[in-house]
């Protein structure tokens, strides 16, 4: 353990690993084996070319295809298709993709990747892998679904990294934070039984270094198969004019070979990062490791990266509502302190109730008010001869903004005599000349830091040339941090933001007979209109931002999850309805309450429905479910519901010939001065959903007083509603009064259906568990059965071909209990074989497996 001072860790500048933000990570030269690189000119002539290329398409060489048209080696209708695909890349950083896709008449498929590199378009090929389900990006809908579930920012990174972990079959998935000085942290970690966990270990910014950071935003998922795969060399190495080909965004870049040794050294054999983007900048990595090599798929990669970029959306949002509250706290105290403070009342004579009040929104240790040259303070503060200084200090800093620091003494080295009492402060300026200023203080937190590692070395110089070489020890290692206070939050600042506005009004309220000259009033009224000018930029910023929200073309990642995560949301609620029904006809008037519910908050009392209220078929209900998520929200950003004073009215009707239909009609929101002239894609689903899908009607107006809009739903999907009876509740399982329950050792369960396997999972920890083994291959089943100490195991009767008869076998003989599981009514062929083994029926819950064990202890 060492300790810190507040001054800057001094190292050794001859071996530092940020000499690798110098290195050229991007034009490496080289492809990993498990894909091959073509590289082509505006007119389709082969320009770079990685040698490995006869292993994807026989026959051929790196030499061949050099200077010779794509056409010669592969058919003109694929060449056909990769023009048309490329025709639809979005942004210079976007990379097209193509699954199962025929390049030869050899009838090989594989998978795609294009791009633009400079002047060259890139196709990156890899052999495509057969499995018994491809369709790994519909499970991305479920996983968002399970994350939205999360009520802080821990559980949903903990959730997320379980549902990475099983989607790419990673043995660790790690969620790492990006800190402010680059270093990383890691907040969150699923891993298989038995490996060392680093959850809540620092790493150093050196190990990630700024180019690879930089990368990570450009692309998005980076996978390395083997850290011992020496890779193919592009071919030739440079252009014609001497510049190597740029990889940035390659899918099969090779590695820098001080990466590949760094992952020797932690004892990982392959990995793979996804970006964590908020609002455009790197907030973190889901980072993966395997103890052997691991090459996945390019769908199941594909699927990883959408769930990155789905789960940035959702932790942006979290992140937003947690801040949201916050800030809402110093809005009422900002109305608080509005009406404590009467006209006439003056800061300095109520400097004691405003530091206490202030207390109940922003914790410190100490206030301090400078006005008028005149100092008053509450709590741990420098004293009255230290804080002059200060002061002159703060006049150099903005005057119209708030101030923080969680080190002062960095920036003003005289408080390294008060640094105990007030190692950090957060300054509100009050005036400009003579400046006056409330400073909130924080005493210093002298904090233990786990760092992985230790970060004073994070190299070592290798005898041969003085090559720089990773550390090869990841001990934890911990450190003793000083001269800091607790950060101060971006909640508080922002609340420092609004009571300094607060202030700047009680200041401007005073009535003082001795202010009698003209410019000192006119210059607080300088004062409160720079302070009104502010907002209504503000504001008009906000305005802005939804104007680019509605743009019919999305060009940001975060339009795109907003658009799409607020798409894939509405299908899943009319989803939840109609499953919770056994997919029989929903409520039109529960669909709509949900979507009110879930997108208006406090508006929702501007919402009218009326009329009466119809059963849709599944098929006609999501149809209908996505018209009305597009209408909700298109409402709420430019719409009735988009100000303050809009009302939404929404009538129902069962008509005479069994039709349904429904009229919206929006008023008292901003006028419509003229109707859009460009249709998007969500204009498109409101008016073409239902002609086209159900053949019935939609007319969508747009009237100067607010939009109008008439739908038909034909009597074919709508049938009339039942009055509703209240649902049973679930039974609890019954045992007998001497039953006992209780999971010890570890637990085995065999499910090739990822969501299930998870459920399956937290129920078996939650009665008991000390470590559980999700499998979903029958040879993997087996090969823990023989090693681990099994005391209970539930089977998956049918494993996509097979049964898990064979594993049920095993396990019989072994003498541990066993219960299957079974989505069939009837499996009576492979459980007459085993009498003994209970029977749970999927959907299947706590409490089922509850059942089991009891059965099984009885037996």
């Amino acid at each position: 353990m060492t300790d810190r001072t507040a001054n800057p860790r001094q190292q050794d500048q001859a071996a530092d690993l940020t000499n690798c933000d110098r290195e050229p990570i991007h034009i490496l030269g080289k492809v990993q084996s498990f894909g091959a690189l073509i590289s082509v000119s505006s007119d389709w002539f082969v320009n770079h070319v990685s040698t490995n290329i006869g292993v994807f398409l026989d026959g051929v060489s790196a030499q061949d295809l050099i200077g010779r048209p794509l056409v010669d080696f592969i058919d003109g209708e694929a060449i056909h298709e990769i023009r048309t695909q490329l025709q639809l890349l979005g942004s210079p950083d976007a990379v097209q993709r193509l699954f199962a896709f025929r390049l030869t008449k050899s009838g090989k498929l594989f998978d795609l990747a294009l791009h633009i590199s400079g002047r060259s378009v890139i196709i990156e090929i890899e052999h495509h892998v057969q499995q018994d389900r491809n369709d790994y990006a519909s499970y991305v809908r479920t996983m968002i679904d399970r994350i939205g579930k999360s009520e802080s920012v821990e559980q949903l990174c903990h959730v997320a990294a379980r549902q990475v972990r099983a989607l790419t079959g990673f043995d660790r998935v790690m969620v790492y934070q990006f800190q402010p000085d680059d270093s990383g942290l890691v907040i969150a970690e699923a891993l298989k039984p038995g490996m060392d966990s680093f959850k809540g270990l620092h790493y150093p910014a050196s190990d990630i270094p700024k180019q690879a950071r930089t990368l990570y935003k450009r692309n998005l998922l980076r996978i390395i198969s083997a850290v011992d795969d020496e890779g193919w060399e592009i071919h030739p190495a440079v252009s014609p004019s001497g510049e190597p080909l740029d990889l940035s965004l390659s899918t099969t870049r090779a590695v820098s070979p001080i990466h590949l040794e760094y992952l020797r050294n932690m004892g990982v054999a392959a990995s793979m990062s996804i970006s964590i983007l908020k609002r455009g900048e790197l907030w973190g990595l889901f980072a993966c490791h395997h103890t052997t090599p691991h090459t996945l798929p390019y769908d199941k990669r594909t699927a990883a990266e959408l769930f990155g970029q789905m789960f940035s959306f959702v932790l942006d949002q979290m992140q937003g509502d947690i801040e949201r509250a916050e800030r809402q706290k110093g809005r009422a105290l900002h109305d608080q302190l509005m009406m404590r403070l009467a006209d006439g009342a003056s800061i300095e004579n109520n400097f004691d109730m405003i530091a206490s009040s202030i207390k109940d929104v922003i914790a410190f240790d100490g206030a301090a008010g400078w006005i008028g040259g005149k100092y008053y303070s509450q709590g741990s503060t420098p004293t009255a001869d230290e804080f002059p200084g200060l002061a002159r200090f703060l006049n150099t800093t903005a005057a119209g903004a708030v101030f923080s620091t969680e080190n002062l003494s960095k920036v003003y080295e005289p408080a390294a005599d008060f640094i105990h009492q007030s190692a950090g402060m957060l300054v509100l300026p009050m005036s400009r000349a003579p400046r006056d200023y409330i400073v909130l203080f924080r005493g210093e937190v002298a904090k233990s830091v786990s760092w992985a590692g230790n970060p004073e070395k994070p190299v070592t110089l290798a005898s041969e040339g003085g090559r720089l070489t990773p550390r090869k020890s990841f001990e934890t290692w911990r450190e003793i941090v000083r001269g800091h206070s607790a950060p101060w939050t971006l909640s508080e600042i922002y609340a420092a933001g609004i009571l300094r506005e607060t202030l700047l009004e009680v200041v401007l309220r005073i009535s003082d007979a001795s202010l009698k000259e003209r410019a000192q009033a006119q210059e607080r009224q300088e004062l409160l209109i720079s302070e009104l000018n502010h907002r209504v930029r503000n504001i008009l910023n906000l305005i802005r931002g939804l104007i680019n929200q509605s743009k019919s073309h999305v060009s940001s990642i975060t339009d795109f999850t907003e658009v799409i995560g607020g798409r894939i949301h509405a299908l899943a609620r009319a989803h939840d309805q109609i499953t919770r029904k056994n997919w029989n006809p929903a409520s039109v008037h529960d669909l709509i309450a949900l979507e009110v519910e879930a997108y208006l908050g406090e508006k929702i009392d501007r919402v009218r429905i009326e009329g009466a209220d119809v059963l849709l078929d599944p098929g006609a209900f999501t149809t209908f479910a996505l018209v009305t998520h597009e209408l909700i929200t298109n409402s709420v950003k430019y719409g009735a519901l988009s100000d303050q004073r809009g009302v939404l009215t929404i009538t129902t009707a069962l008509e005479a010939d069994g039709s349904f239909r429904l009229h919206w009609s929006e008023t008292d929101g901003p006028p419509i001065s003229n109707p859009p002239s460009r249709r998007g894609f969500g204009t498109t689903l409101i008016q073409k959903s239902i002609p086209f899908e159900l053949k019935g009607t939609a007319d969508v107006r747009f009237d100067p007083a607010g939009l109008n809009a008439d739908f038909m739903i034909p009597a074919v999907y709508v049938s009339r509603i039942e009055p509703r009876t209240r649902e049973p509740a679930l039974a609890a399982p019954k045992q007998s009064p001497d039953a006992k329950l209780h999971l010890d050792g570890d637990v085995l369960i065999v499910e090739d259906n990822m969501i299930i396997a998870l459920d399956a999972e937290e129920f078996v920890k939650e009665l008991g568990a000390r470590a559980v083994h999700v499998v979903a291959r029958i040879e993997d089943a087996l090969a823990i059965a023989a090693n681990a100490m099994l005391s209970f195991a539930l089977l998956d009767v049918n494993l996509g071909l097979e049964t898990s008869e064979r594993i049920a076998a095993d396990l019989n003989n072994r003498s541990i209990p066993f219960a299957f599981a079974t989505g069939y009514g009837d499996q009576a062929s492979l459980t007459a074989k085993f009498p003994d083994a209970p029977v749970v029926q999927k959907p299947y819950s706590k409490a089922d497996i509850a059942i089991a064990l009891i059965e099984l202890a009885r037996r």
